[in-house]
């Protein structure tokens, strides 16, 4: 492992240290160059994944025994840049919307998210203006604020704003306190369900697992996206009141299907609750607390599913006084310090050369994952695990980076769905028995029916 962090997560999780030296360096080197350590984290968080996966490929007989864990630099550069190279019908899109970014403040900076409609209107609410100004405009309304205040009130109204700070000051922030010395990845596994078997299949790792996916952009559907690669029968479920973003969706649902149903309904909230009679795997990508009125905390979860999986992952972890606040993985490096540490002239802030907070998370989020599921079948037990942005960002600081070789050529794929033409990043995990290219590309947002794949055959559906 290059970094701590690979060692400290795996620990966790209640991995076997010894079997970390089976984790290879990256080959080409992650081409990510920052003044912290964003291809060393990257590369420790894949290697982790894929080792997780390859355990499971010992346990049920797809390899003899643990041998090296490679991890393709190449591979892991364009897919955590995924965004600069994905493709609808030969268009890029365009990844900020005129609400997200930093701006100037009365008393410093701020870095704002405004790219779900609904966050820009509350913005815009709050700053008086409409939700169609222009940057000139809004960044006009935004000036006359300071840095706190406006962090505050958008907390208040459920907008998206963070202060721009150093690191020291986030150290002495009562959330930074509160969140300073908790693990890498949550786990508690509460004793008394019986192991699950394995399905009898086993083409690839995670073949036969069923896991229902409840995240949004960006680090939940990476790691969902990870795990429907390794075999899984992966399902998306959105309220049809919170639409997703189409491209972000074709980019992070390869290999998923996607369904929408609003649980606030009796006839839909029954067919989730059939889903979840079948499923191995919840996986939950809102802030803490959103779900828990529709009996969807980890806590519900595991009383009424013994022997569950559940895996969260949010901005700033179920603890301290920010754990209930909305964040996305840029408002994180505003918040933490980040911003600033990458700042190119020690007065503007910076940012990371990706949105490495959001793609580690995904993939330490997929190899608790791999990991609570081994450990089921052999133990028992019912394990919740969850992974914040903010512990990812806490690490993140205690590193140096450097430059690094650049990458010749992206690792892509094309293909054509009922969306579109489109060309996406390759898988960034490699290994036996996990496919070399996405075997199926996304399908257009909530697409599917709501049931497991070998049941869409016997609705009159196509698999």
């Amino acid at each position: 492992m290059k970094t701590t962090i690979g060692t400290r997560a795996w620990a966790d999780l209640e991995g076997d240290p010894e079997t970390l030296d089976l984790v290879r360096p990256p080959s080409p080197p992650i081409a990510l160059s920052s003044t912290l350590d964003v291809a060393g984290i990257l590369g420790d968080c894949v290697g982790l994944a894929t080792l997780a996966a390859a355990e499971i490929q010992v346990a049920r007989g797809l390899l003899p025994a643990l041998g090296p864990v490679r991890v393709d630099g190449a591979r892991v550069t364009t897919a955590s840049q995924s965004e600069r190279h994905f493709q609808l019908n030969g268009e890029i899109p365009e990844v900020w919307a005129p609400y997200s970014g930093f701006w100037q403040v009365a008393d410093g900076w701020v870095r704002t998210h405004g790219n779900y409609p609904h966050h820009a209107e509350r913005l815009a609410h709050l700053l008086g203006i409409a939700s169609d100004s222009s940057k000139d405009q809004i960044a006009a309304a935004i000036a006359r604020w300071s840095a706190i205040d406006l962090e505050d009130e958008a907390a208040a109204s459920g907008a998206i704003a963070g202060a721009v700070r150093t690191s020291a000051d986030w150290a002495q922030h009562p959330h930074g306190q509160a969140t300073s010395r908790l693990p890498l990845v949550e786990w508690l596994v509460t004793d008394g369900a019986a192991p699950r078997p394995w399905a009898p299949t086993s083409e690839r790792p995670l073949s036969g697992v069923r896991i229902l996916d409840l995240t949004r952009v960006l680090a939940g559907p990476i790691a969902t996206r990870n795990l429907a690669l390794l075999g899984a029968d992966v399902l998306r479920i959105d309220s049809p009141h919170l639409p997703e973003t189409d491209w972000i969706h074709l980019d992070t649902g390869a290999g998923k299907r996607s369904t929408v149903l609003d649980l606030r309904v009796a006839s839909d909230h029954r067919a989730f609750e059939e889903l979840l009679d079948d499923a191995d795997v919840v996986v939950t990508g809102y802030r803490p607390g959103a779900l828990d009125r529709l009996g969807l905390s980890p806590e519900a979860l595991s009383e009424r599913q013994p022997g569950i999986v559940v895996g969260s992952v949010s901005a700033w972890g179920r603890r301290g006084p920010w754990g209930s606040r909305r964040g996305f993985d840029s408002i994180v490096q505003a918040v933490t310090g980040i911003a600033m540490r990458v700042s190119a002239d020690g007065v503007r802030p910076g940012a990371l050369p990706a949105q490495a907070l959001d793609h580690s998370a995904g993939y330490l989020l997929t190899a608790g994952i791999c990991r609570a599921l081994r450990l089921q079948r052999e133990r028992g037990g019912t394990t919740c695990l969850a992974v914040a942005l903010a512990g990812i960002a806490r690490e993140l600081l205690t590193t140096t980076g450097g430059r690094t070789a650049a990458v010749a050529e992206p690792t892509l794929q094309a293909g054509t769905t009922a969306a579109g033409s489109l060309i996406c990043a390759m898988p960034p995990l490699v290994g036996p028995d996990i496919p070399g290219r996405y075997p199926a590309l996304a399908a257009p947002w909530g697409s599917d029916e709501p049931c497991w794949r070998d049941q869409v055959a016997d609705r009159g559906g196509a698999a």
